[in-house]
């Protein structure tokens, strides 16, 4: 891979989004801070984040980043209804970056007829009209990202909601650490020279990639990964959680043994996960071993969960970019999305 072959093949510079990732943190995180906010958080006893891809990763990592801290159910929503229990007791959080997805519109339509507490962050659209409508309040976001590019927007404003309504402690060290590691891997992996994600990216290179990981805290990470190849890489991408799959999915590995050697299976690892999933991770690499045709092992960096998390989400995004490149396609547009949201506005 050389700059020749990133510059053919980014022609709408996804490659500067990532290198200024940091910096969209830093302002997510300061927009989240000064948001005019009246929401009565003694009344909340529930919060679901409605929303679609990129709109609604935010909210599953907030759900995996909070969950051994925050003693309210939590719950991401994708679909055009709301759950059955959201009532007026209910923070629902609306997340739209376009602001205009029709499942999200009409959950949030939803959400008034419940009479629930409402919370939007778009950068304009139908879900900005929505909300001055019904007097709810929006955090707005700058417009012009890829949804899937703009995941300090749809993380670090509802984080900040979360602790400027009292639900969870102070974040700031852990905050800070992220930025200052995000910064650092920024360097290193807008540069072609003893990168991490050039290398998991040739070794996924002509691989159908397998995303395995634990499910506490780094589900939504998984999915993350999984997301990111298939939109800016163009490839179909697979996961599973332990221990779950250790209960199913495992015993997958036996008879496709042709297609199985196109597989290139990635580990998420962590210094946090639990022991016993850790030791579970390490008996399936014997197994799969067998059948794979790669495995790669990637480890989380950082002290804090935080940043431990946005570790290996950069790294993800990153390879997803370099293996789009490698396959020689244009990492930004996805236009058989662009195509079935056409085909449903005729209906």
């Amino acid at each position: 891979m050389t700059e020749a072959d990133i510059v053919r093949c980014d022609t709408l510079n996804m490659r500067k989004l990532l290198v200024e990732f940091p910096r969209q943190v830093e302002d997510a995180v300061a927009l989240g801070r000064k948001a005019k906010l009246s929401l009565v958080s003694k009344r909340i006893r529930t919060i679901v984040v409605t929303g679609l891809g990129g709109s609604a990763i935010g909210g599953d990592l907030i759900r995996s980043y909070l969950a051994e801290e925050l003693d309210i159910p939590f719950a991401v929503n994708r679909h055009y209804f709301l759950p059955e229990f959201v009532d007026k007791n209910s923070l629902v959080i609306v997340s739209s970056y376009s602001g205009n997805t029709e499942e999200t519109i009409a959950a949030h339509e939803d959400a008034v007829k419940r009479k629930a507490q409402v919370l939007c962050i778009s950068s304009n659209g139908r879900t900005e009209q929505l909300a001055k409508r019904y007097r709810h309040q929006v955090i707005r976001i700058p417009s012009g990202y890829p949804p899937r590019a703009a995941l300090g927007y749809s993380f670090f404003p509802i984080l900040g909601a979360l602790l400027r309504l009292r639900l969870v402690p102070s974040k700031d060290r852990e905050i800070k650490e992220t930025i200052a590691l995000l910064k650092k891997k920024s360097e290193m992996y807008s540069s072609l020279s003893n990168n991490e994600a050039v290398e998991i990216a040739t070794q996924l290179y002509k691989k159908i990639p397998l995303v395995y990981s634990s499910a506490e805290w780094f589900d939504s990470v998984n999915l993350r990964w999984r997301g990111q190849l298939c939109e800016n890489a163009k490839v179909l991408a697979f996961g599973h959680v332990v221990p779950e799959m250790n209960h199913n999915e495992l015993v997958g590995w036996k008879v496709l043994k042709e297609q199985m050697r196109e597989m290139a299976v990635v580990f998420l690892g962590d210094e946090g996960i639990h022991p016993r999933v850790r030791l579970r991770m390490e008996i399936m690499k014997g197994i799969i071993a067998e059948y794979a045709g790669k495995i790669i092992d990637i480890h989380s960096e950082g002290a804090s969960r935080l940043a431990r998390m946005f570790s290996l989400i950069y790294l993800g995004d990153w390879v997803s970019f370099y293996l789009a490149v490698l396959n020689g396609v244009d990492p930004t547009p996805v236009q058989v999305i662009d195509y079935l949201k056409g085909e449903l506005a005729k209906v």
